[in-house]
């Protein structure tokens, strides 16, 4: 009976500690703002990831309409696709667990649409098209921001080697690609 009791008090323990855990990835780290938004709290390194990750969204964006006005339909494409799901797996860890869900929904929705960007791109090669797709995408840039902004509140004590390297290794070889 004795062991009955221990077990269920670890049971309700680890319940709460799921839901509070459950909780914190849910609304993340974020504060409300002087200015209506809501003030993601960042480290100094996370802010910058994520700036990064912004405008590395930006340069893609100008390249894209760049390259669909001469109708480089590959060009299109192979843009579309840095700023797509396969640049998720460069963002920090510790970032993506301060982000509220629907901010890291934003984030995804963008990328796909990046992807679809791409992916039409070859397929359609119809520049209205295009440009409309990246219209819809702009969107999501304008809901983010009109309701998050970054501050850099504290620095994590213990910050994983590299977290942000692939990040920054990322952009370089954006920079490489476009000299």
């Amino acid at each position: 009976m004795k062991n009955c009791k221990l077990c269920w008090s670890l049971v309700v323990v680890l319940a709460i500690i799921v839901a509070v855990f459950s909780y914190k990835f849910t609304v993340g780290d974020v504060k409300p703002s002087e200015d209506g938004r809501l003030a993601v709290q960042l480290s100094k390194d996370e802010r910058n990831a994520l700036l990064l990750e912004m405008r590395t969204w930006l340069q893609s964006t100008q390249s894209i309409l760049a390259a669909v006005s001469e109708k480089k339909f590959d060009e299109v494409s192979r843009v579309a696709k840095i700023s797509g799901m396969s640049a998720e797996a460069d963002t920090p860890a510790s970032l993506f667990r301060k982000l509220p869900v629907a901010m890291k929904a934003l984030g995804f929705d963008t990328r796909k649409k990046f992807d679809e960007i791409a992916d039409d791109a070859l397929k359609l090669r119809n520049p209205e098209h295009t440009i409309k797709q990246l219209s819809n995408t702009m969107n999501s840039c304008v809901a983010c921001h009109s309701t998050y902004r970054f501050t850099e509140a504290y620095q994590a004590p213990f910050q994983p080697k590299g977290s942000i390297a692939s990040v920054v290794a990322r952009v370089e070889s954006w920079s490489e690609l476009q000299h």
